[in-house]
């Protein structure tokens, strides 16, 4: 049996890394899971090191040597087998104490930065990958360049080309980021949402906003690809709603499968980002399929057995009739 670690980076609750780790160990591997952004510098503690006379290892593949100790497990850092960066917490930068902020960035680059260079390590994905896949317009990119169908797409904070690209044709907002967002002091989400030329005013200008043409739809379909194998879900919203994310009561599952172009074109688009792990969100209109990527599947797609969104979604769901509009 293969002894080495398995390191497991994400935020305290998550269902999806929660299954990873529960099939670990059931196969009886070592893991340390822990959330680098909350749990770093204390309590998880790491000595690295590299380097220093006779430390040349070229011939060995060289690397980093040392320990990550989290709770009362350690890991020898030349011996991790592979690294699951999920969803870990970001390191704290907002502070209003200068040596705070600083401290942050240490944090960042010395764990973040060891986590990165680990000798023999297998990534799902690497973090510096996930972190240049997060960019849609790279996102786009490479899906368009793989052959998907993607759709009409304007980034701009000019209100004018805006309000001329929305009265073209149906279209969508959607952020560009999908970070942390709070409406009266509860987690919430903003999803994408219909706009048109005459909601569009100067608060575009204040920063980029991403307006996409609206696709009529039969379903969405997920997708994940592991490095060469693609496994699909079809999601049926309610009829009307745009944005499935924002109706997870009321959404039905079933396993597809991605054949022809779909299952050529996933595969090249997650090379092109150098991501192992990647999300796609497929949108069919009965005949063409257009492309929406992500970065890191949310759920795992073993919807066959009625496994669907994890509670933390049900928890940043918006309130029913509340819409997301550009800010």
């Amino acid at each position: 049996m293969d002894g080495r670690p398995v390191l497991v980076c994400t935020e305290y609750e998550d269902a999806t890394a929660d299954l990873v780790i529960a099939e670990l160990n059931r196969r009886r591997v070592p893991v340390l899971r822990f959330d680098p952004g909350r749990d770093f510098p204390a309590p998880v503690a790491l000595a690295a090191g590299i380097g220093g006379e006779g430390s040349s290892r070229a011939g060995s593949g060289g690397g980093w040597e040392g320990r990550l100790v989290v709770g009362e497990r350690t890991a020898d850092l030349s011996a991790v087998r592979a690294l699951y960066h999920r969803r870990p917490s970001p390191y704290p930068t907002n502070s209003g104490e200068q040596a705070a902020r600083f401290a942050a960035q240490e944090n960042r680059r010395g764990m973040g930065g060891v986590l990165g260079a680990l000798p023999g390590c297998r990534y799902l994905s690497h973090p510096q990958a996930i972190a240049r896949a997060e960019y849609k317009p790279a996102q786009l990119d490479a899906a368009t360049r793989a052959g998907f169908t993607v759709p009409a797409t304007l980034i701009t904070n000019d209100p004018g080309a805006a309000k001329e690209f929305c009265a073209e044709q149906r279209a969508i907002y959607k952020p560009l980021h999908a970070g942390a967002y709070e409406v009266e002091g509860e987690p919430a989400g903003i999803w994408a949402a219909p706009v048109e030329a005459g909601e569009i005013d100067g608060a575009v200008s204040r920063s980029a906003h991403l307006f996409q043409a609206q696709v009529p739809k039969v379903a969405d379909v997920r997708t994940v690809v592991v490095g060469r194998q693609v496994f699909a879900a079809r999601i049926t919203a309610p009829p009307g709603v745009v944005d499935w994310r924002a109706e997870y009561r009321n959404l039905s599952y079933e396993p597809v499968t991605c054949i022809g172009r779909d299952a050529r074109g996933a595969g090249p688009v997650s090379r092109r980002l150098r991501a192992e792990l990647r999300c796609l969100r497929l949108r069919r209109d009965g005949g063409r399929c257009m492309v929406v990527p992500g970065v890191q599947p949310q759920w795992p797609m073993g919807v066959a057995g009625g496994r669907g969104p994890t509670a933390r979604h049900h928890r940043h769901r918006r309130p029913a009739g509340e819409r997301s509009r550009p800010p």
